[in-house]
């Protein structure tokens, strides 16, 4: 029988629901129990799909081409599985199912109301998604903050499950803990507000997370435990600390697991957050350094730095330096700057490596192809993703190729030399205007040549592969994109010299490009730093590292 475990955020966002929820479901897995996780965003929003990154952060993809929040991505790498679409829930997505069986009359003629229809919906797609992964715990993250309005409808939900079942619900409350500076004193009262508005909607907390940028003391936990009604114990200090996957080690100090496993009457099936710590352990103690730039474009929000926007690379960035005994320097570097003086372009030889992420619109594209052009001048590792991959080949073209002006049909529809173009269905699909859900998203195969870098670098490093009677590996990658190479141009490329080292089989579609003799040259279509996790790191990343602290 699941047990459900509700995350809710109080006194402000951004403080760490997310990380919670998934070191929380790290703890329960290590002691023997098997653990899924649900994002619910409060966001009449059907799915992230259609979201600026800059406003929302990261949309990550799961391997069912599901576009959803970041946090999906937090869950998937901190329990190393992956999620699907079973995992995601937002406002618009519960509104447009109920509407729809309004619409073919499942509710039999019923008046069908926001309470208790919209809370039974949800309620129902939590209860499919624990027997569909045969979970012992179902983690339950809902966004935004208590008192809002968005999210009152889920915390209803979780009311009435609580009601229905007692005895397998509980409630956390991760809240923030002020140190305003004028005062030098930590304070309890905007958390015990949260509480009091979360009492509001019928719920009690059971444990409170008490996040600060300082470790809790014994005065402040008393506060809590009084005017919150809750036990000492079961206020869980969560200060700031520099390496997110340290947060379960740290919730154990506490005992976390322990109470939330007696809260529900059980005892833990084994112990075992030691590959973990092993894995932290390194992160901590590496002081070797590898300097990786990374050149995108939604870095800034008005006068704030978000590197949310690409927090998968920067996680598979880690992930493979840590592999590698190193701990990566990030920069992130704005394309835009190559565009108004190439002599910036020179900064690029004091990093190890370059990588440039996906993205979509025309701003920085030309000072992005410049960079390219540098990296593959002047052999420095360098890592294209999705968009990059096309940037890559359009660099090449026009460069090596001589194909004057060459460009995306994204960027220019009227190019001479469309390199990278629409497959019908996309061409479709736009002029019908349908932009949601209608990319080559989730995951999809590729074949990848024998003794190709890209080969060498899956048969290194390990994956889920087979072999094909040549000895190609055949894998699968994530994407997320519209834009395809043109075929067309491929034997041109091939005779300058570029490898089209990864294929895939169905469609005939490029997925992998790599230049030989170059320290590293790799870029593919999909997104590899979807699939990166800290135990296991993802091979394009580790080789790519690997050749970083080379060229050092």
């Amino acid at each position: 029988m699941a047990r459900y475990i509700f995350v809710a955020g109080g006194v402000m966002s951004g403080i760490g629901k997310g990380i919670t929820t998934a070191s929380i479901g790290k703890i329960l897995q290590s002691k023997g129990f098997k653990v899924t996780a649900i994002k619910i965003d409060p966001y009449v929003n059907v799915d992230a799909g259609t979201m600026n990154p800059v406003e929302h952060g990261e949309v990550f993809v799961t391997k069912d081409g599901l576009e959803c929040d970041q946090d999906i991505g937090n869950y998937e790498r901190f329990l190393g599985e992956e999620l699907t679409d079973d995992n995601y829930l937002t406002t618009g997505r519960v509104y447009q199912t109920v509407i729809n069986k309004e619409r073919s009359l499942e509710y039999n003629g019923k008046c069908v109301e926001v309470v208790p229809h919209i809370p039974n919906e949800v309620i129902a797609k939590i209860k499919r998604t624990a027997r569909k992964t045969k979970a012992d715990f179902v983690l339950i993250e809902i966004g935004g903050t208590v008192g809002e309005y968005q999210n009152l409808l889920f915390l209803e939900a979780a009311r009435m499950m609580k009601l229905e079942k007692s005895k397998n619900v509980i409630f956390v409350l991760v809240s923030y803990l002020p140190v305003p500076k004028i005062i030098g004193e930590m304070k309890t009262k905007p958390t015990q507000y949260a509480v009091r508005t979360l009492n509001s909607a019928g719920i009690q907390p059971d444990i409170i997370i008490a996040r600060s940028e300082a470790p809790l003391d014994e005065p402040r936990k008393n506060k809590i435990s009084v005017f919150c009604n809750v036990r000492k114990e079961d206020v869980i200090s969560a200060p700031d600390i520099g390496l997110i996957y340290e947060v379960p080690i740290n919730f154990e100090k506490d005992n976390l697991g322990k109470i939330i496993l007696n809260k529900f009457g059980i005892k833990a099936r084994k112990k075992g957050l030691d590959e973990w710590e092993k894995m932290v352990n390194t992160a901590k103690s590496t002081n070797k350094k590898v300097k990786i730039a990374i050149i995108g474009k939604y870095f800034q929000s008005g006068s704030f730095f978000v590197p949310d926007s690409y927090i998968s690379i920067i996680e598979a960035v880690k992930h493979s330096s840590w592999f590698n005994k190193v701990k990566p320097e990030l920069s992130w570097l704005s394309s835009s700057a190559y565009e108004k003086n190439p002599e910036e372009l020179k900064k690029l030889k004091n990093f190890d490596g370059v990588i440039i992420p996906g993205g979509f619109g025309k701003r920085g594209l030309e000072g992005k192809i410049k960079a390219i052009q540098y990296c593959r001048e002047k052999k420095i590792p360098f890592l294209g993703i999705c968009l990059g991959m096309q940037l890559a080949v359009i660099e090449f073209g026009r460069n090596v190729c001589n194909l004057k002006n060459a460009d995306s049909v994204e960027f220019n529809p009227k190019t001479k030399y469309p390199l990278i173009d629409l497959m019908p269905e996309q061409k479709l699909a736009l002029k019908e205007k349908k932009y949601g859900k209608t990319m080559r998203l989730g995951n999809y195969k590729c074949l990848i040549t024998k003794n190709s870098r890209a080969y060498l670098a899956y048969l290194k490093h390990g994956f889920n592969k087979t072999k094909n009677k040549k000895g190609d590996f055949l894998i699968e990658e994530r994407h997320r994109h519209r834009y395809e190479f043109n075929n067309e141009f491929k034997k041109i490329f091939e005779e300058k010299g570029l490898v089209f080292s990864g294929i895939n089989p169905e469609k005939g579609l490029v997925e992998i490009i790599e230049i030989p003799n170059h320290p590293f040259f790799i870029a593919g279509q999909f997104h590899p730093e979807f699939k990166s996790n800290p135990l296991s790191p993802h091979p394009l990343f580790n080789e790519f590292i690997r050749s970083a602290i080379k060229n050092k």
